[in-house]
C-alpha cells in the first residue's frame, strides 16, 4: 500500500468516526428531554373533534339525515 492510500483511508475513517460520535451524542441529548407536546393533548382525529368547521359538518348532516337525505355529502334535492 501506498502513502496516499494510507492516508486516504485514515482520513475517511477519522471522519466517520465524527460523524458516528455525533450522532450518538444527538440522539442521546434527543431521549433525555421529556416529549414537547403535553401529555393532556389530545391525538389523532380527536384533536379536531371541537373544532367549528367539524362541528358545522356535523350539524349540516344531522340536517340532512333529519331531513330525509343521504349522509353522503350531498344536499337533498328539492
Amino acid at each position: 500500500m501506498n502513502e496516499q492510500s494510507r492516508r486516504t483511508r485514515l482520513r475517511s475513517f477519522a471522519l466517520g468516526g465524527i460523524v458516528g460520535a455525533a450522532g450518538a451524542i444527538a440522539t442521546a441529548r434527543r431521549l433525555r428531554h421529556p416529549p414537547r407536546r403535553p401529555r393532556a393533548a389530545q391525538g389523532g382525529l380527536a384533536a379536531f373533534e371541537d373544532a367549528p368547521c367539524f362541528l358545522e359538518v356535523v350539524e349540516r348532516e344531522a340536517q340532512s339525515y333529519r331531513e330525509g337525505g343521504e349522509m353522503t355529502g350531498e344536499r337533498p334535492t328539492e
